[in-house]
């Protein structure tokens, strides 16, 4: 349990980081997007750019898997 809160903690930590970074760029987060995905439907998407649709469904995953990949091994480090 105390490693599954870790892994959320560490991944909680990225989001919040890469949010902010990508906000001050002008690139949509979720925050910003998802309420015009529900209201519009896929016409936000066409609407978002590349840059965006790339950050939102490609790289940002990318950068949450790796708050899992650093929560896991800050894990292991500190209780194994």
């Amino acid at each position: 349990m105390l490693r599954i809160y870790i892994i959320g903690i560490c991944i909680l930590l990225i989001a919040i980081v890469a949010n902010v970074l990508v906000s001050k760029l002008d690139i949509s987060t979720w925050y910003n997007f998802g309420p015009k995905l529900f209201s519009q439907g896929f016409l936000a998407i066409k609407e978002a750019g590349i840059l965006n649709c790339v950050w939102l469904f490609i790289i940002y995953p990318i950068i949450l898997a790796c708050g899992y990949l650093i929560g896991n091994k800050l894990y292991k480090i500190i209780f194994l």
